[in-house]
């Protein structure tokens, strides 16, 4: 009977093993089919990043490693440099496919992907996630039954699920983030990245990360639903664009003050001017405009406002120019500090400094147009950073570019730095290539354009000479430079600064030593002299009065 069952097992195991074991499906079998072959010198995560790009691009992995090969120099195809090379090229790509998209920050897929870029960015060969394995033994390792890893046996699973432990560091955001021109600006992007890790470490989380992007894309599309039927008093060009607008709610209003009468109302700042609207009955009265496009001596500075003219109050913006009579200030009232004004200042005075930064250099209409639209996204990303995390920038970590230039002590460089792009800017939209754009592109006027801020026959749209934005591929850009160059001259100054200042406390505490030894017997004799007066020792005061006495007399 044994024997019989024996045999029946052996006949019928491949039965058995079709009921117990798991039918890959038509669709397993198809990506396995379709799944492309990982590229050896890369990690991993690595590996995944290019695939995710390569789906965007429409474009195999082998046929982007072809190009990559055949169309960069050498300089940037080193044994070391490879991986991280070939990672940025194919992110840049893909992110300037992906961001022509005018919703694609409210797509959680690409925060995700923005995200995984950085982290491919920091560890994009085989060497650095052995090393990661090394250091870190306890991680947990995720391995199919059959065919091994399961990063391989699929396109879905190829998508690298990141752990919530691993974090971006700051050389890795300043390298991809500046590739979107919404999400970061060259010029500020390691003060957006300290604003976002100022309360989470070092390194950058996920969380804080996608929090800031939905905090963004909240405020970007704000600014494009402003209704235009509630602000028919608003004399606005047809390129003007509503940055951002006060007053409106009754909680937190502001007043006008104009010699010793005082109006609230509501403010509008937009990309040529300020309009105030004195609020009426029921409705707002005829804007004023205050521009700041215009070459009229503007002055924009806080100051101290009150009633009836006095000064008590530190929460109020003053602007001058030419065309105005006397001064007018905006004050901006709230219970405790003075962060709305401060606000307001900082966002005013970015725009006064790009069109003064435009003037000085006699740009042209597009040159001017991206400088700029520049300042806009640097306002709509100090907003957002504002509204998610109560962040206010202070006079070096401003993320307001211009702000930055005009306040750190250097930033002279870094203005003309940012005035050669301008000036070899494509404003013929001439042909170019990812190897070495000839010309830099309106990076910032593209964006805006994307997003629908203002009409895309006013942007130069040409995919070739916008492959990979303003950057290119394992090169430092020039803004970079120069910011880091101007950072460091001002850190050495502040310490020899900080140096000279210790001398000099240092040196009057040795002077005042010196003096008090000097001056000892005097005040000795003081100290006698007081004694002698206050007659606790009647015997020595009296002797003292009759010798005073005699020698009077004498």
């Amino acid at each position: 009977m044994e024997g019989v069952w024996e045999n029946f097992m052996r006949n019928n195991q491949d039965t058995f093993k079709s009921l117990f074991q798991r039918k890959k499906s038509s669709n397993d079998e198809d990506s396995l089919a379709s799944a492309p072959t990982p590229i050896p010198q890369l990690s991993s995560l690595a590996n995944s990043v290019v695939f995710r790009c390569s789906k965007i691009l429409k474009i195999p992995t082998e046929e982007l490693q072809h190009r990559f090969d055949i169309e960069l120099p050498e300089s940037v195809k080193q044994l070391f440099t490879y991986a991280r090379n070939f990672l940025e090229f194919c992110s840049y790509q893909a992110l300037h496919n992906v961001t022509r998209n005018p919703d694609y920050l409210s797509d959680t897929d690409f925060r995700r992907l923005t995200y995984d870029m950085m982290l491919a960015w920091e560890a994009p060969c085989v060497e650095f996630e052995r090393g990661t394995k090394e250091t870190s033994p306890n991680n947990d390792e995720v391995e199919d039954d059959e065919d091994g890893a399961l990063f391989y046996s699929s396109p879905i699973s190829m998508a690298v699920q990141v752990d919530d432990k691993k974090t971006v560091g700051r050389e890795a955001f300043g390298r991809i983030a500046p590739a979107c021109a919404v999400v970061a600006d060259i010029i500020t992007v390691h003060n957006l990245f300290d604003a976002l890790t100022s309360s989470a470490g070092p390194r950058l989380h996920f969380i804080i990360y996608d929090k800031y992007l939905r905090s963004l894309d909240k405020v970007i599309n704000a600014a494009k639903n402003t209704l235009a039927p509630s602000l028919t008093n608003l004399p606005l060009s047809d390129v003007e664009i509503i940055i951002d607008i006060e007053g409106g709610v009754p909680t937190q209003p502001v007043l006008q003050h104009v010699g010793i009468s005082a109006w609230p109302g509501r403010l509008t700042l937009t990309n040529f001017a300020l309009y105030f609207e004195a609020l009426g009955v029921g409705v707002y009265d005829k804007a004023v405009r205050y521009d700041l496009a215009t070459d009229l001596k503007q002055v924009i500075k806080p100051e101290l406002t009150g009633p009836l003219g006095a000064r008590l109050f530190d929460k109020a913006v003053m602007y001058k120019s030419t065309t105005v009579t006397e001064p007018v200030y905006f004050e901006f009232p709230e219970f405790k500090g003075n962060f709305r004004r401060n606000f307001w200042l900082d966002i005013s005075l970015e725009i006064l400094h790009a069109h003064r930064f435009a003037r000085k250099h006699n740009f042209k209409e597009t040159q001017q147009s991206e400088v700029v639209a520049r300042a806009i996204l640097g306002i709509f990303r100090y907003r957002a950073l504002r509204e998610a995390f109560q962040f206010f920038s202070s006079q070096y970590k401003t993320l307001l570019s211009f702000n930055l230039a005009e306040s750190i002590p250097g930033g002279d460089a870094i203005l003309e730095t940012l005035a050669n792009r301008m000036a070899h800017l494509n404003v013929d939209n001439s042909p170019g290539t990812v190897k070495h754009p000839p010309t830099s592109s309106p990076f910032s006027l593209l964006a805006l354009s994307q997003l629908g801020f203002i009409p895309q026959k006013n942007a130069i749209l040409d995919g070739e000479t916008l492959m990979v934005g303003d950057f290119c591929v394992g090169e430092t850009h020039p803004l970079e430079i120069a910011v880091k160059k101007t950072i460091s001259d001002t850190g050495r100054a502040e310490a020899a600064q900080a140096t000279v200042n210790q001398v000099k406390v240092e040196g009057i505490e040795t002077n005042l030593a010196v003096m008090k030894e000097l001056m000892l017997p005097f005040i000795q004799l003081a100290t006698c002299l007081v004694l002698l007066f206050s007659w606790k020792e009647p015997f020595k005061s009296t002797v003292f009065l009759m010798l005073t006495s005699f020698a009077i007399i004498r």
